[in-house]
């Protein structure tokens, strides 16, 4: 068989089995954009290539997934977090005309154009540390014309960079100025009008929404996730962060791609998950920075098996994370992950948290030929850095 390339003498790590699915003496052959063969080199048929790479026993996993992020969004919070230091609270920074409200507001008064600037730099940090696929949220415009802009930078973004972006629609993040105290009527404005002229527009892969005290309510995500079913579209939630809304059970009821955060879920919650084949996204850059203390129940979704993604939640207010590696080391010095639970959440889990299984998040054959290629030599290396960037080369769609 005659391939466009082949990485040969690699450790590879496939994500195949329940661990990490290591493989000794490995080999990949990609034709096409597509793997053709991903395992032992001396199981594999007679291979040729116009280009044959020798990996020297690095370790190469397929390309890193950060399943989680709202990328996509103009200025910073930086002199909330300095007030913060100084002890003023969220709730007056929010009065002061801070919080999301300020980067609704920094979003909406960017061009396409500078909303691209500004993010451009945020994607390279990702894809510098193997990340061939991100999730990008809106949810910073609120507003039909911004969220298309937002959506449509997203897009863009894939233009410039060869990587793989799925789009997220997350108008219900919260509640607009022009909706002050009429939280019905803005999902209203969702389902009828901002949602189907996004779908209609081919902009939206999934439909997310901010189900807290502080976000909407259990009833009023119900009627997004109905619209966004009627579209043909699956759902994820950023559920249980702050308080145990129920809404990890609701989301499994809409059989939800991810149900992400999580550290107040409980274990019927988790348990409705896993009937559900939902994925639970972890967030440990959020987790962090904003010093929380109650952790995800790891223990219980090991115990029902549910799959674990790790993403970095990359977003001005509560999560300025670029580092997939960084997420990592916290999954596991935070939240007492392992390592095979770590490289599993940042790509087969991840994969699966996108919809995107059959596509990406492992090495075998049919899937698309994103790698990551590492000058180490045990995985751990990859979750025992800090600050440590192990990359040797990065490949997307087998170039």
């Amino acid at each position: 068989m005659h391939c466009d390339r082949i990485w040969r003498n690699a450790q590879l790590a496939s994500l195949l089995d329940e661990g990490l699915g290591l493989v000794a003496g490995g080999l990949v052959a990609c034709r096409a954009g597509l793997i053709v063969y991903a395992g032992p080199e001396r199981d594999a048929p007679v291979l040729t290539a116009a280009e044959d790479i020798d990996c020297q026993g690095r370790l190469v996993t397929p390309g890193l997934i950060d399943c989680h992020t709202h990328l996509v969004y103009a200025g910073n919070r930086a002199h909330e977090f300095e007030q913060r230091l100084q002890g003023v609270s969220y709730a007056e920074i929010a009065r002061q005309g801070g919080g999301i409200l300020s980067t609704v507001n920094a979003t909406r008064a960017a061009s396409e154009a500078q909303l691209l600037a500004e993010s451009l730099p945020r994607l390279d940090a990702l894809l510098a540390e193997g990340v061939t696929t991100v999730e990008i949220k809106s949810g910073y415009g609120l507003m039909l014309e911004h969220e298309r802009k937002q959506l449509r930078t997203a897009l863009a973004l894939a233009q410039e960079r060869r990587v793989n972006i799925s789009t997220t629609f997350l108008g219900a993040h919260a509640l607009p100025p022009e909706f002050a105290g009429r939280a019905d009527d803005y999902i209203t404005e969702i389902c009828g009008n901002m949602l189907p002229a996004l779908v209609k527009e081919g902009l939206v892969d999934a439909v997310d929404a901010f189900c807290e005290h502080i976000g909407f309510s259990l009833e009023q995500t119900k009627r997004v996730f109905t619209a966004a079913n009627l579209q043909g579209l699956r759902v994820k939630l950023h559920a249980e962060q702050l308080s145990n809304m129920q809404g990890a059970a609701m989301a499994a009821a809409f059989r939800a791609l991810s149900a992400d955060h999580l550290e107040h879920v409980d274990e019927s919650g988790i348990e409705a998950m896993a009937q559900a084949h939902t994925t639970a996204v972890l967030l440990p850059g959020a987790f962090y920075f904003l010093r929380e203390t109650r952790l995800p129940p790891i223990d219980l979704l090991r115990r029902h098996q549910v799959p674990m993604a790790i993403a970095t939640d990359c977003n001005p207010g509560t999560s300025p994370l670029t580092s997939i590696l960084l997420a990592m080391n916290m999954a596991a010095t935070l939240f007492r992950m392992t390592v095979d639970e770590c490289l599993i959440g940042v790509t087969r889990a991840a994969a699966q948290a996108l919809g995107l299984a059959r596509r990406v998040g492992t090495l075998e054959a049919g899937k698309q030929c994103d790698l990551a290629i590492w000058n180490v030599e045990r995985p751990a290396e990859l979750v025992y850095g800090i600050g440590r960037n192990a990359l040797h080369a990065r490949v997307w769609k087998g170039e």
